[in-house]
C-alpha cells in the first residue's frame, strides 16, 4: 500500500480489482485499504463517483450480502451483477459464501 495514496485512491484501486462475477462488501474494502471501521466512507467515496465512471461500483455490497441502494439505483447494480452471472435472491440477497472475493 502507497502511503501516498489517499483513502478514496486506495478505494478505487481495490474496487477496480474485483473481478467480473465476484462482490466484497464495503468492510472488506474497507480493512484492505487499511482502515477496517471504514466502511461507511467506503459507500461515500463510491457515491461521489464521477458520471460516466469505469469502476465497478456495482461488485460492492454490505455485510448481509445484500445491495444498501434504493430505487434505481438498486435496480442498476442488481442488473449489472445480474449481467455478471451473480445470483441474487427473490430477497435481494448474493450469497457471500459462493460470489465473495477473495484477494
Amino acid at each position: 500500500m502507497d502511503p501516498q495514496e489517499s483513502f478514496q485512491q486506495r478505494i478505487w484501486h481495490i474496487v477496480a480489482a474485483i473481478p467480473p462475477g465476484k462482490v466484497a462488501t464495503y468492510g472488506d474494502i474497507a480493512r484492505l485499504a487499511g482502515s477496517p471501521r471504514a466502511a461507511r466512507q467506503v459507500g461515500g467515496v463510491l457515491r461521489r463517483l464521477p458520471p460516466g465512471s469505469q469502476l465497478p461500483w456495482h461488485r460492492v455490497i454490505n455485510r448481509h450480502g445484500a445491495i444498501s441502494l434504493q430505487g434505481d439505483d438498486l435496480l442498476r447494480q442488481r442488473d449489472a451483477l445480474a449481467a455478471e452471472g451473480v445470483e441474487i435472491s427473490d430477497d435481494g440477497r448474493i450469497a457471500l459464501d459462493a460470489y465473495r472475493w477473495q484477494p
